[in-house]
């Protein structure tokens, strides 16, 4: 009868000191080592947006620009007229590299290359014109050297 009365108090007691058998036992003065800290990664910077270039219209080419390469052109319209197809592509090309986005040159060599008699080559070069070009007459005659 006595058990009766001892078991439920021991298993109160029991409980109650059973949460304090989980806590750590620390030494007295040693400090327990603080938790390693949590290191995220950082994401790189994302570089900015380049800046658009500006939208050049086709076919509207500066003055100065123009000037610098129409006397070459004129210079080299005068030496395949004479049959010296080899010096008037020598000054389309230089007119090329003062204007290399440049339709009127592109026509130009064209038409030397036609005159050549190298229809292969004049519809190539007519074809790179057309990249440059922006509509009108010069569009119309550098299709006419692919056809």
């Amino acid at each position: 009868m006595m058990l009766h009365r001892i078991g439920p108090r021991l298993a109160v007691v029991g409980s109650l000191l059973l949460p304090s058998a989980c806590a750590v036992y620390t030494r007295p003065g040693a400090e327990p080592e603080p938790p390693a800290p949590v290191v995220t990664p950082t994401p790189e910077p994302i570089p900015p947006a380049p800046t658009p270039l500006p939208d050049v219209p086709r076919g509207r080419e500066d003055a100065g620009v123009v000037a610098a390469y129409s006397p070459l052109l004129a210079k080299a319209e005068t030496a395949a007229s004479q049959g010296d197809y080899e010096q008037a592509l020598a000054l389309l090309e230089r007119a090329q590299r003062i204007a290399p986005d440049s339709a009127a040159v592109y026509l130009a060599m064209a038409g030397t290359y036609a005159r050549k008699g190298d229809k292969a080559r004049a519809s190539a070069t007519a074809e790179r014109g057309l990249l440059y070009c922006g509509g009108g007459a010069v569009c119309e005659e550098l299709r006419s050297y692919i056809r």
